[in-house]
């Protein structure tokens, strides 16, 4: 580690950053004695890389294997690459990640790159890398949408990152308070966090619980620029904090997270929204998106800012025109409480309600870790190469639950439970 780096990882508090490496192994994995974990993560953030290596054996981890990036590696490609590598991806790797996932590996991520780092390159080689990773990546993240192993999402609180969420202060306040940003909505900022945790899920548990019991067939949306309705898949389930894996594994594969969520029907969902947060992906800020949906699809997508990004990931595949998740996010929640926008959807997603287009997840269908994936298919799951989350969730937002009969019933009144 440089000395520059040294000094910013100073401006973290190293109880705070122990504490979410331990919540990471024990809440967010559930690492189990014998298992092993793959970790992938940016260079800057070793110091809880390092944290969670030593959680991990205490915790009975066989062996841990890390992967990491840099910012400057990837730009490299992009200044100096060949323009035919951006068709290409180290599919190798995510073949040996599979069959790692395969063999009850454990996932875990660390994010914390500048999400606009690519920003000032060229859009096509962008949209091509990620489309090239996407398919080749395709084996592992079967794995991990199919939810056939323990896997977890964590953050740290890289200068990059730091400066680009707080541009106003110099670089080492910046990452302390985005780093205390991190450490509030991970519940870490609590001397006792597992506990904190305990309780969070139980909540979660319970408004899972409601919305199964109430077996809706649609949910109907309403508020400025939206009016939408969007089908829920034949034998959908609703899933929010803590979920057991094909593996046998309980665990929160989101830190933070304050949603529930299941799978929407692709093919039934009608009607305009527009999204209320700004949404970033691979450097580009997408602004303002509005699309109308017939029959499950986009047929109309804008946006005021990254059009043309949004455009290329409609045309991924057929299944990014469609929807694989719906998730429900009090406006109360404490991300959104806190005024910031993190340019990141680990978070920015926590802080509003949401849909995500493409890829949906298996586990979000009753006995879904038995079904194949032409009977989620039947049933009304989406199949794509993406999965991507956007916000249209707002305080003025009003849903309502539609029952088989067509009979309603409020679920959320002002962007709150009702």
């Amino acid at each position: 580690m440089t000395e520059h780096l040294r000094n910013v990882s100073a401006a973290i508090d190293p109880v705070k950053l122990d504490r979410l490496a331990e919540v990471a192994v024990k809440v967010g994995l559930q690492l189990k004695p014998g298992q092993d974990l793959l970790l992938t993560a940016p260079v800057v953030a070793l110091p809880l890389v390092r944290r969670v290596a030593e959680h991990a054996y205490k915790a009975g981890a066989g062996i841990v294997t890390s992967f990491f990036s840099d910012e400057e590696l990837t730009l490299a490609r992009y200044r100096f690459g060949q323009d035919a590598s951006f068709d290409r991806a180290s599919d190798w790797l995510y073949q040996g990640m599979a069959k790692a996932f395969t063999e009850n590996t454990a996932r875990l991520a660390i994010v914390g790159d500048n999400p606009m780092l690519l920003s000032g390159q060229d859009p096509t080689k962008v949209a091509r890398a990620s489309k090239a990773n996407s398919k080749a990546y395709q084996p592992a993240l079967e794995k991990i949408t199919n939810f056939d192993t323990n896997w977890n999402i964590i953050a740290y609180p890289s200068p990059s990152w730091a400066k680009l969420v707080f541009p106003d202060v110099a670089e080492d306040v910046a990452v302390a308070k985005l780093a205390e940003a991190i450490f509030g909505a991970s519940r870490v900022d609590q001397e006792d966090a597992l506990s904190a945790w305990d309780r969070h899920n139980a909540v979660l548990r319970e408004r899972t619980d409601w919305l199964n019991g109430q077996r809706f067939s649609a949910l109907k949306y309403s508020g400025p620029g939206m009016d939408l309705t969007i089908g829920l898949a034949d034998g959908h389930e609703w899933e929010g904090g803590a979920s057991t894996a094909k593996n046998g594994i309980t665990c929160n594969a989101n830190i933070p997270t304050e949603e529930v969520f299941t799978t929407p029907h692709c093919r039934r969902v009608s009607g305009t929204v527009k999204s209320t947060k700004p949404l970033s992906y691979q450097g580009t800020l997408i602004d303002n998106i509005q699309v109308k949906f017939e029959e499950g699809r986009i047929v109309e997508a804008k946006a005021s800012r990254g059009e043309e990004v949004l455009n290329k990931v409609l045309d991924t595949d057929e299944g990014a025109r469609r929807l694989g998740e719906v998730a429900l996010v009090p406006h109360s929640s404490p991300i959104s409480r806190s005024g910031l926008l993190f340019y990141n959807t680990l978070f920015d997603e926590n802080a509003a309600s949401h849909i995500a287009l493409g890829q949906c997840y298996s586990k979000c269908f009753i006995d879904g870790t038995k079904l194949s994936q032409q009977q989620i298919a039947a049933q009304g799951g989406n199949q794509s190469l993406i999965h991507i989350d956007w916000m249209i969730g707002a305080a003025e937002t009003d849903i309502d639950g539609i029952r088989a009969d067509g009979s309603s019933v409020p679920v959320f009144r002002g962007g709150e439970w009702a």
